[in-house]
């Protein structure tokens, strides 16, 4: 059984274990950095899931009164096929819509189909947009 609760500071080793387990982090992207700028916007809807006192899933999520977006959903390969992301998901889309969010977005790399088929399973399809970016911050 998995218990959702918001990210406490005591889980960033943890966390950053988990994401350099599931290969969601990047030599760009600081996961520290991450985690210190997620904390200080919106922090109750950055979330983990644990088990046994372990945290074995995460997921980052946001609003900015347009869009909702979700980051960085890891769940522990040894707990995958469980329903525990689903749960992570659609505890994340109860949250947005209870903050009036009419839609949420994220991004999958392209070199992930595993991720883009889970994220179809739950009922998300492919925008006709592209997905552009700028560093504003070098990690």
């Amino acid at each position: 059984m998995m218990q959702i609760r918001p990210f406490e500071r005591a889980d960033a080793a943890a966390v950053i274990a988990l994401w350099e387990e599931c290969a969601l982090t990047r030599s760009w992207n600081d996961p520290h950095k991450d985690i210190a700028r997620k904390l200080a916007v919106q922090p109750e809807l950055f979330l983990v899931g644990v088990t046994d006192g372990a945290v074995m899933a995460s997921l980052m999520a946001g609003y900015e009164g347009h869009r909702g977006w979700m980051n960085y959903l890891a769940v522990a390969p040894r707990f995958r096929d469980r329903g525990l992301g689903r749960a992570l998901v659609e505890h994340v889309e109860r949250l947005l819509l209870e903050r009036g969010c009419p839609k949420i977005n994220l991004q999958v790399r392209a070199s992930n189909p595993g991720a883009v088929e889970f994220y179809r399973r739950l009922g998300y399809a492919q925008d006709e947009s592209i997905s552009l970016g700028k560093r504003l911050i070098e990690d």
